[in-house]
């Protein structure tokens, strides 16, 4: 049986600051940074961008890609094009490389920072960072809190399901 990946676990309260950076705790830090300092920051949901160590994001979003062109080179999306157009733009703008600087430190890209929709008050904001299991998340602290009251009800269902 492969060696499984410990879990990015942990919810902490961070600061952004005048130069847009945010100090990502040493418990997740350490685990995205094991391979490399090279992650992948994306956009999920407003509100919320993800880190991803880059090779395992790279790895997802080559297979999916190549099961696009697949279905493109056997013309299966000819009806399609609205949505393929569609991809293009949300994929060429969801991710960006970016490299964690030492001590955790991520500066968050213009974009990005928007997307997650922290305005800074008095040089500083705060944001939420969140352990995903196999990634770290970036909240917005009012998207955070809106997300678990949505969704903590539906814990023990996920879990009994994730565990049967």
């Amino acid at each position: 049986m492969p060696d499984l990946a410990p879990l990015m676990l942990g919810e902490f309260r961070r600061k952004i600051d005048e130069r847009h950076r945010v100090l990502i705790p040493s418990p997740l830090f350490d685990l995205l940074v094991a391979e490399s300092a090279d992650c992948i920051l994306a956009k999920e949901r407003p509100g919320c961008v993800s880190l991803w160590p880059a090779r395992a994001w790279q790895e997802k979003l080559d297979q999916g890609v190549r099961w696009i062109e697949e279905k493109l080179g056997h013309q299966k999306l000819d009806d399609e094009i609205a949505r393929v157009q569609m991809f293009g733009r949300l994929f060429s703008t969801r991710h960006t490389p970016v490299r964690l600087a030492g001590r955790g430190r991520l500066v968050i890209p213009e974009g990005f920072r928007e997307f997650l929709g922290v305005v800074p008050q008095g040089g500083q904001s705060e944001v939420m960072v969140v352990g995903a299991a196999v990634c770290v998340e970036i909240w917005s602290p009012a998207e955070w809190l809106d997300y678990l009251k949505r969704q903590m009800p539906k814990f023990r269902r996920l879990f009994d399901h994730l565990t049967q």
